[in-house]
């Protein structure tokens, strides 16, 4: 492999890593809305009123911003915030980093159907539905 532990990582690791992703997630969903509220408040001071947003729009926002992050760590590092914590990684069929694509569609895959990770506690090789689907697995990082 690539120097690093080959084990696949269970439930627990990978729910906790979840967990952490989802916080960081909403922290950069807070950070976009005050981002918003500051750019309305320096464009239009004297008519300034906190923005209404609807359901549709925050839902749109909050799956991109997941998606994005969520495959950009995947396709650069293998590492998400929560792997990073839990000492996880997420690696190709070869034990390397996945493609952008691959990173792009397994990322929805997990936003779309997070309990396609509940199938680790059932599979004997401990891989999540996303696991199977597109090749990838989730291995502990350190040795």
């Amino acid at each position: 492999m690539t120097g690093h532990d080959d084990r696949a990582a269970g439930v627990v690791s990978r729910g906790v890593a979840a967990v952490v992703d989802l916080v960081v997630v909403g922290v950069l969903l807070a950070l976009l809305y005050l981002g918003l509220i500051l750019t309305l408040l320096a464009l239009h001071p004297g008519a300034f009123r906190f923005p209404a947003l609807n359901l549709v729009f925050s839902g749109t926002v909050a799956f991109g911003a997941a998606v994005l992050y969520l495959a950009g760590c995947w396709s650069v590092s293998g590492c998400t915030a929560g792997a990073v914590v839990m000492g996880v990684r997420v690696v190709g069929r070869r034990g390397r980093r996945l493609p952008l694509m691959v990173s792009l569609l397994r990322a929805a895959a997990c936003v779309v159907f997070p309990l396609g990770l509940a199938w680790v506690a059932l599979d004997a090789r401990r891989r999540s539905l996303q696991d199977i689907a597109f090749g990838s697995r989730v291995v502990y990082a350190r040795p």
